[in-house]
């Protein structure tokens, strides 16, 4: 990696620097069994994956839950997610990758949609917190896009400008996000969509980080 980069990365956490694929489809069966759904595997979670997430329940369900259903679902899930998702770890590779994105003149941040008061106590457990400008979770209701939680992150990053800005998630609402606030996307394959479900986001597809950053400075 040359040095003097000029980009900043906005990484996405879920599915993406955490890799927490098995905490995620455990806690979604269970929520499931408690509604009275049926399991799901985690490849078929990724085909069908979508936000805002009571979408992904409609293809589910056949049906869009109701606004009841909805609150009990994303309750029992936030409960099974944070039990299961202790014993997940940092996607491989991703300590030299900050490490070395940093030490070559980059700057970096995190936003994800996981809630922000358990996003950064997660995110300085794991000994990164150092790595990078800001860090961001949501503050609202969850279910929604990152399209807005965006502009506003990147508004609040001093001296970074949208156009030298380069998203790096596994969601195709990380490629919306990115375009709607001016910034370009790379999709990584390992988290939460199967490849063929990002390629049409109209960003980049890769199979590890290590690619990701790469494209990300020779963009």
């Amino acid at each position: 990696m040359g040095k003097h980069i000029a980009a900043h990365i906005v990484w996405d956490w879920n599915g993406t620097l955490f890799h927490d694929n098995d905490a995620i489809i455990r806690a979604t069966n269970a929520a499931f069994a408690e509604v009275g759904l049926e399991p799901i595997t985690l490849e078929r979670y990724r085909e069908l994956y979508c936000v805002p997430v009571p979408k992904f329940y409609e293809r589910l369900m056949g049906r869009l839950p109701t606004d009841a259903e909805w609150e009990r679902m994303d309750g029992l899930f936030h409960r099974y997610y944070a039990r299961h998702a202790a014993a997940c770890a940092l996607a491989d590779g991703v300590e030299p990758l900050l490490a070395d994105w940093q030490e070559a003149g980059g700057s970096q941040s995190i936003l994800s949609m996981y809630e922000h008061d358990g996003l950064v106590p997660m995110v300085r457990r794991f000994g990164i917190a150092e790595r990078f400008v800001r860090v961001d979770g949501r503050t609202g209701p969850s279910g929604g896009s990152k399209a807005e939680h965006m502009v506003r992150h990147l508004a609040a990053l001093d001296g970074v400008a949208p156009e030298r800005t380069v998203v790096i998630g596994d969601a195709a609402d990380d490629a919306v996000a990115a375009r709607h606030a001016g910034a370009r996307a790379v999709l990584y394959t390992g988290g939460s969509h199967s490849r063929a479900s990002l390629e049409g986001a109209g960003a980049p597809v890769v199979d590890t980080l290590g690619e990701a950053v790469r494209i990300a400075a020779a963009m």
